[in-house]
């Protein structure tokens, strides 16, 4: 997979990671919440703090206004980071024990997350 598909498998990763507040989610909570998978997604380090940002995103997320703000803002991140393994990413979920209604894909298309 080329570089361009494993970042949007991270980005939509985060997005599908970001399940269902009462406050609007922002693009800085979206990225803040997820910086702790990159070493491991970038196979530089340990899990570490992932899944905790992976469920407290999960929690925050309640709408699907948020959920889609979510998904959009991490494409939009993940076009500056490099060397995301897809398969990690793909696996977050599983790893973490956290379930999620939609595929990993970097074919996820943001527009009809739920």
């Amino acid at each position: 997979m080329d570089m361009a598909g494993k970042i949007a498998c991270f980005v939509l990763l985060c997005m599908v990671v970001v399940a269902p507040s009462a406050e609007a989610l922002s693009c800085s909570e979206v990225t803040s919440g997820l910086a702790p998978c990159l070493p491991y997604l970038q196979g530089r380090g340990p899990l570490g703090g992932c899944c905790s940002g992976v469920k407290d995103l999960l929690a925050a997320a309640k709408t699907p206004a948020d959920r889609k703000t979510a998904c959009t803002c991490l494409k939009s991140a993940a076009n500056s980071i490099k060397g995301i393994d897809a398969g990690k990413a793909a696996s977050i979920p599983a790893t973490c024990g956290v379930n999620i209604p939609y595929k990993i894909s970097p074919s996820t298309d943001c527009s009809t997350v739920q």
